[in-house]
C-alpha cells in the first residue's frame, strides 16, 4: 500500500508527539532508538509540530550541560490525542515502525 508523502508526514508528527507525552521518549536520541528515524528528521519532526498547532517546549535539566533534557507537548491544539492513541497501530504500520 503506498502512502502519500502528506500523510506519512502527519503520521510522522502524531506519532512523536504521542511519544513525548506519553513519556515513551522525550528527547531526539530516544525518539531516534525508538523509531529508528535519523537524528535530523526526528530534530525536524519536532519543529513542524508547531505547524499543527501542538505546543512542544524543550526542558532543560537544571545543573547538566547544554541540550541535556526532555520535550513537553504543553497543548495539543486541534489534535485529539486519543485518537492516536486508539489508531497507534495503524500510524506505526504506515510508517513502517516497530
Amino acid at each position: 500500500m503506498e502512502v502519500s508523502k502528506t500523510k506519512s508526514s502527519f503520521y510522522r508528527r502524531l506519532y512523536v508527539a504521542w511519544l513525548i507525552d506519553s513519556q515513551t521518549a522525550t528527547s531526539v536520541p530516544a525518539i531516534t532508538e525508538h523509531t529508528g528515524m535519523p537524528r535530523r528528521t526526528a530534530q525536524d519532526t519536532i519543529a513542524a509540530l508547531a505547524d499543527l498547532d501542538v505546543h512542544c517546549e524543550f526542558e532543560q535539566e537544571q545543573g547538566l550541560r547544554n541540550h541535556a533534557g526532555s520535550y513537553r507537548i504543553r497543548d495539543w491544539g486541534a489534535i485529539d490525542k486519543q485518537w492516536i492513541a486508539s489508531h497507534l497501530g495503524q500510524i506505526k504500520q504506515v510508517l513502517g515502525y516497530p
